[in-house]
């Protein structure tokens, strides 16, 4: 079934030029009161932003969460980023790809953008969480990271109108928290980026790869055992280098 999309005439004139000045104004709030220390409201800011999802029947709420969600993952994992890095120049560069984000990427509704705000949201939503709470409970980084994944894997499908979405979305969130209920034990980072976020990284990109090109009948055997050779390349050369002697959490 088809997810339902309210269709709503863009706004022209004034009207437009008053949104545009809006959007662009939450990164630069935001920049100024992480670069303030105010991160906690910073992040409020981030989520009274998305006021509107409450503005329809109560009985619609879920679906208008679950639609809301990359965008929310986004600018929260733009917030964390900014308050992790001591840096105000980085800060400001973080604000500007958050403008990007919202002005140029979360607006369309092109398949091809859509999987892309799929993918921008996994990757966004793991960093974030390994860089804000690696030292949290296992348990707790495992249901954070089935959620990202579900949450992700729906938004990708669902810009398919693949009648089994909610399946693989499920499956993908039971992979991710399969894969860091093991790795979870031995956490490695390379730099800031966990060893999880590249293995659940690659793996989804390349799965997402091959559906895209399945479900536009672009798909054929050889660029089939490319996507994964480079998957399991990747897989491998992870593993095997990674120095699992003295860094069990």
């Amino acid at each position: 079934m088809k997810p339902l999309v309210a269709k709503i005439k863009p706004a022209t004139g004034f009207a437009n030029l008053l949104h545009l000045g809006l959007v662009m104004l939450l990164p630069l709030v935001v920049f100024v009161l992480v670069a303030n220390q105010f991160v906690q409201l910073a992040l409020s800011v981030i989520l009274l932003s998305k006021w509107r999802m409450f503005a329809v029947r109560p009985r619609f709420w879920p679906a208008m969460v679950r639609a809301n969600a990359i965008d929310i993952m986004v600018g929260v994992s733009i917030v964390v980023f900014m308050a992790h890095t001591l840096s105000t120049s980085l800060q400001f560069v973080f604000a500007v790809l958050y403008g990007v984000w919202l002005l140029a990427i979360k607006p369309s509704n092109n398949g091809l953008l859509v999987s892309l705000q799929a993918m921008i949201g996994q990757l966004c939503g793991l960093m974030a969480l390994f860089i804000a709470w690696s030292a949290g409970p296992l348990w707790g980084l495992i249901f954070v990271t089935a959620l990202i994944c579900y949450v992700s894997a729906r938004h990708y499908f669902d810009s398919f109108d693949e009648p089994y979405a909610r399946l693989l979305a499920y499956l993908w969130a039971y992979f991710g928290a399969a894969l860091l209920w093991l790795l979870g034990h031995w956490l490695l980072f390379y730099g800031i980026v966990a060893q999880p976020v590249v293995l659940l990284s690659a793996i989804g990109y390349g799965l997402a790869a091959l559906y895209y090109f399945d479900h536009t009948g672009k798909l054929n055997s050889s660029l089939q055992r490319q996507f994964i050779f480079i998957m399991l390349a990747v897989v491998i050369i992870i593993l095997s280098f990674s120095d699992w002697g003295d860094k069990v959490v």
